[in-house]
């Protein structure tokens, strides 16, 4: 193939792939959506399927949206009895991570308040007899921060711990992570 030829076929690879990139990011958080008026199916086309969901005795429903491992955030959809959108919530922040009850919270709330963390993410340490999950966010300071929940099988005790790694370049800058703010 002659290099026409192959430059033709990067424009064309290179057209597809911003084509796949902005229809991903299109309904990423959900911003297109407007609480009290989109309904389930809007949603779902809007965003995806959820990595989880739960219904609630009242007729409620939450979805879960982990956008990792790339991504820094999770979004929890809540549908109102009615099935219209009642608000998106962005989970992974201080806020939220404060909710986690040390010695009181369980597997299920956390999923509930955080979503799943990413599967690589997860980890069993056997000598502590401890499964760890672990979400990447944007903490405070706008920097790739990583939030971790542990849970002794042992006691039954949940920890939580906070780092940011130094990720810091050749030049020594940190590179800032965006953050959506709804």
């Amino acid at each position: 193939m002659g290099s026409a030829g192959k430059n033709a076929m990067q424009q064309r690879f290179a057209v597809l792939a911003c084509t796949l990139l902005l229809s991903a990011c299109a309904g990423y958080g959900g911003s297109n959506l407007k609480a009290g008026a989109a309904a389930l199916p809007e949603v779902i086309a809007s965003m995806g399927e959820p990595a989880m969901r739960w219904k609630d005795d009242d007729g409620r429903e939450q979805l879960a949206y982990p956008r990792g491992p790339a991504g820094t955030q999770t979004f929890m959809v809540f549908m109102a009895p009615d099935g219209r959108l009642e608000r998106i919530e962005a989970v992974l922040d201080m806020e939220h991570f404060a909710r986690i009850k040390p010695g009181k919270s369980d597997k299920a709330t956390v999923l509930r308040l955080l979503g799943p963390s990413q599967p690589q993410w997860t980890m069993y340490f056997k000598a502590r007899n401890e499964l760890v999950w672990e979400w990447r966010f944007c903490d405070s300071w706008s920097q790739m921060a990583f939030f971790d929940v542990l849970f002794d099988a042992t006691t039954g005790i949940v920890r939580t711990s906070y780092q940011r790694p130094d990720l810091s370049g050749m030049d020594g800058a940190v590179p800032a992570c965006g953050r959506q703010v709804r």
